[in-house]
């Protein structure tokens, strides 16, 4: 596990206003932390060289992209092992529908965020896409009816 960077009060500034806002520029930002450009330029580059802010992102509504159908995705392997983790993982990032991974613990492996236009696309996809991971022992499929609360970002 990677040891955390120390940061002060205008560091947790400065990293709240860019989650709200990446397209601050330099001036402005400096602006809303009471501090000069040129420290404030220092400061972010110094964010962005030790791995704090990874990159920038534009945040897109799902459901006018028709992408708008949210399905978590449990994924049990038949067997776990290095190799075959590695084959799992390299496959799902390759797949555009899935837009988050994470390796859990507990009855299943694997939880998949999974983004499609409906159920029957949905349907297919797990038929055509992800059943053809031979390794798949099961899936569980979690729909969501409402999306209560979806923050972008780090708690700072």
């Amino acid at each position: 596990m990677e040891e955390a960077v120390k940061l002060d009060e205008k560091d947790i500034e400065i990293l709240r206003a860019l989650q709200q806002n990446a397209r601050l520029t330099n001036k402005e930002l400096a602006a809303r932390v009471h501090l000069s450009t040129t420290p404030t330029y220092e400061r972010v580059k110094r964010l962005e060289r030790v791995g704090v802010i990874k990159q920038y992102a534009t945040i897109l509504d799902a459901a006018k992209l028709n992408k708008g159908f949210t399905v978590f995705c449990s994924v049990k392997l038949r067997q776990l092992n290095t190799e075959r983790a590695m084959a799992f993982t390299e496959m799902v990032k390759g797949i555009h529908e899935v837009t988050e991974c994470y390796n859990i613990s507990g009855s299943f492996d694997y939880m998949l965020r999974i983004q499609s236009p409906d159920m029957r696309y949905y349907q297919q996809f797990l038929l055509n896409v992800l059943g053809q991971h031979d390794n798949i022992a099961s899936l569980e499929s979690t729909f969501v009816m409402e999306e209560i609360k979806h923050e972008y970002g780090v708690s700072v």
